[in-house]
């Protein structure tokens, strides 16, 4: 890449973006792309303090225009229906009391049973295939987040293979820009979530979409429940997966780091905070300036898109020192950008949190010599999230 350029990433261009980002930081923190294809003029910010400052102020950094430079970016959504990633205060706060009592981490820790069932079973696969190679993405990184995601929303288990069918087609479609075909897939997720809005209505149960109904259509409107499901599903499983795919490839890499580990399991909790900030699952995501901002001698007019990279803010060494891209399983992290931060922290960081707890520990419990082999690993498509869609590991 040349000093200062950028280009949204997709598939395997995704492999080794980190070198990329530091020439952004150092040479062009406000970097400045021009419209192209579907894409509206832009422009990135990479370095930590100016990510952190635009997450958190979001009177200024707005998020009601959509999460990427698309020019359609709400095209897919119907009035009513636009998911609670895509408001701002107070209406984000308001809607965001409504579902957080279901995934405050108490509440979470009552499927923790579940989840090292789940993980245990497909772990078997691991020791069934006796040496050989197998795709752990398929085989646990993938289904493990579709599973607790179907957990919350209540979803039957007959349906819930249909959730990755959906999610891979949203995001291939955006990423090759046919968003007629994303917007195919998302019609046909909103039916869905329709359809299971009015069976929660007959038949209740434990779970997010009980809860919405609950409410009552003077608070909350059917529209939103269904905008609600659309961001569980389209944001809780890619993102787990990328960031489950990409801690394998760094406990490869790092097998000084992985002994740590081994050593002293206890770590595994601090461990879990040191991959999420490497792996970033979501990369970057886009916000809307509701005035004209000054930063770095440069000037973003009101109205134009802001990407906050944040893999790249992860990664920056005036936050993190001059390792900051090296694992340390022992690094104290005060704050980071991978689960969000204020007002639209991801209301599922406790069970993402959760999920990497078991799935690492029993993996190196059960498997303390896995390897992955990621020169093999397929990246999937996707300009916002970085995940490995094929990756295979002997144990």
């Amino acid at each position: 890449m040349a000093s200062g350029s950028f280009f949204l990433r997709s598939g395997e261009t995704w492999r080794s973006p980190w070198e990329d980002y530091r020439t952004l930081r150092d040479d062009s923190p406000v970097h400045f792309v021009p419209a192209e294809g579907d894409n509206v003029d832009f422009w990135v910010l990479s370095r930590f303090a100016d990510v952190f400052t635009a997450v958190r102020d979001t009177a200024t950094f707005s998020s009601a225009q959509g999460l990427t430079p698309n020019a359609d970016a709400m095209a897919m959504f119907e009035e009513g229906q636009q998911p609670i990633v895509m408001m701002d205060p107070p209406d984000h706060t308001a809607m965001r009391r409504l579902v957080g009592k279901q995934m405050t981490p108490r509440r979470v820790g009552y499927i923790e049973a579940a989840v090292r069932e789940f993980v245990d079973a497909r772990l078997d696969h691991i020791a069934d295939a006796g040496g050989q190679p197998i795709d752990i993405v398929g085989t646990l990184f993938k289904p493990l987040p579709s599973f607790v995601v179907a957990h919350y929303l209540g979803v039957p288990t007959a349906d819930r293979d249909n959730f990755d069918r959906w999610t891979n087609a949203i995001v291939a479609a955006n990423a090759a820009g046919r968003i007629e075909t994303a917007m195919d897939a998302a019609l046909e997720l909103f039916t869905y979530a329709t359809e299971l809005l009015e069976m929660k209505k007959i038949e209740p149960g434990e779970d997010l979409v009980t809860d919405l109904i609950a409410v009552g259509e003077g608070v909350v409107s059917a529209g939103w429940i269904v905008g609600f499901v659309f961001t569980m599903v389209t944001g809780g499983n890619d993102t787990m997966t990328g960031m489950l795919g990409g801690s394998a490839e760094l406990l490869t890499e790092r097998r000084d780091e992985r002994q740590r580990l081994l050593d002293d399991p206890t770590r595994i909790e601090d461990a879990v905070e040191e991959l999420l900030r490497l792996t970033s699952p979501v990369q970057n995501l886009a916000r809307t300036t509701t005035t004209e901002v000054e930063l770095h001698g440069q000037t973003v007019p009101e109205g134009n898109k802001v990407l906050l990279l944040y893999g790249s803010a992860n990664r920056d060494e005036r936050e993190f020192g001059a390792r900051a891209g090296d694992l340390d399983v022992g690094r104290a992290i005060d704050k980071m950008l991978s689960l969000g931060y204020g007002a639209h922290h991801c209301l599922g960081a406790s069970a993402a949190r959760l999920q990497a707890r078991v799935v690492l520990g029993r993996l190196l419990e059960r498997f303390p010599s896995f390897v992955v082999d990621a020169a093999a690993g397929r990246f999937a498509p996707g300009s916002f999230v970085r995940r490995y869609e094929s990756l295979p590991l002997t144990a």
